[in-house]
């Protein structure tokens, strides 16, 4: 505060620092300016042949995803598509030896994950891995022991989620 002041003291400006106020004088200050004619909130609910209320539109979000291994490194990244259009990128570098199978895998896990922070329902997942998708749609068998566990944590992952789709995409176009 002491900095503040010496600071500010240089433009004619005095700091003053606020004093505490005691809750019983907020409290008391609410208190008398209460409502004469206040009506407490109706929860009934009016309408008895209605089931249920939903919304119409469904916040459908989209992610594409990939992944790279090679000889100059190890890297994914992963983009959801907001359902107006706005794009949230997502990279990594990885930093221990993998294939380009499990690379794709992480690069899936890392946007699924990002969706699930942001509390996103609906997903469209689309990648250029055909083993990948196939295999996270149940169409192929997992075979590789190194992709095992991988495809596990995606199955997981899907728990919090209402609805998941997986479609592949052609690498031109993802």
């Amino acid at each position: 505060m002491a900095r503040w002041q010496i600071l500010l003291s240089e433009f004619d400006i005095v700091y003053v620092s606020q004093k505490a106020i005691k809750q019983s004088a907020i409290v008391e200050f609410l208190a008398n300016r209460a409502l004469e004619d206040y009506e407490p909130l109706n929860f009934d609910f009016l309408n008895k042949e209605l089931m249920y209320v939903t919304t119409i539109e469904e916040r459908l979000w989209k992610m594409n995803f990939d992944g790279a291994s090679n000889a100059v490194g190890n890297g994914i990244g992963a983009v959801l598509v907001s359902p107006n259009g706005d794009h949230y990128p997502f990279t990594c570098k990885l930093d221990f030896d993998c294939t380009n199978n499990m690379a794709e895998y992480e690069a899936c896990i890392m946007g699924i994950q990002a969706a699930r922070e942001r509390k996103i329902r609906t997903l469209e997942v689309y990648g250029d891995s055909a083993l990948v998708i196939y295999q996270l749609r149940g169409e192929w068998k997992t075979r590789d022991p190194k992709l095992i566990n991988y495809r596990k944590v995606v199955l997981e992952l899907l728990e919090n989620f209402d609805n998941v789709t997986f479609s592949y995409l052609p690498w031109d176009e993802n």
